[in-house]
């Protein structure tokens, strides 16, 4: 594990962003909350915080981290026939949050694929991608769209 000790504490942001493609009667489904798991939207946005917050004991070597806020948007998108997930981790802490927020994009979507695979077993994953990261000695950085 790296020494971090004699970091700085800053504030730390970090956005990631994913989508998990899927057939258009399974959007539906989710978008007239018609599942008969129930909110599926609501319970992958639930999974993904607990994810962030659990990031240290799912990847070897990360450091844990004291989340601040953890904000996660999901837009259903008919015209792709997807859902996009946008996940805003902060922190006040001396190691970067982009882990935090990638782990959380990825658990958001594994549980509406676990949600919805008794309907839909062709869903896949897509553009998991940190998009932005502010704070600490390397500054701040942005994805080039």
């Amino acid at each position: 594990m790296v020494n971090v000790g004699d970091k700085a504490v800053t504030r730390r942001i970090a956005v990631a962003e994913g989508s998990i493609m899927m057939s258009a009667d399974t959007l539906q489904l989710i978008c007239e909350g018609g599942h008969k798991k129930g909110d599926v939207l609501g319970i992958a946005r639930i999974a993904g915080i607990m994810a962030a917050k659990k990031t240290a004991d799912l990847i070897p070597l990360c450091h844990p981290l004291p989340l601040t806020h953890v904000d996660i948007e999901l837009q259903p998108d008919s015209n792709n026939n997807c859902v996009y997930c946008r996940v805003t981790a902060e922190t006040d802490g001396k190691t970067g949050i982009e882990m935090e927020a990638l782990t959380a994009v990825q658990v958001t979507l594994l549980t509406i694929y676990d949600m919805c695979k008794a309907v839909d077993r062709g869903m896949a994953m897509h553009n998991i991608q940190l998009v932005s990261k502010a704070g600490g000695k390397s500054g701040d950085w942005q994805r080039e769209s």
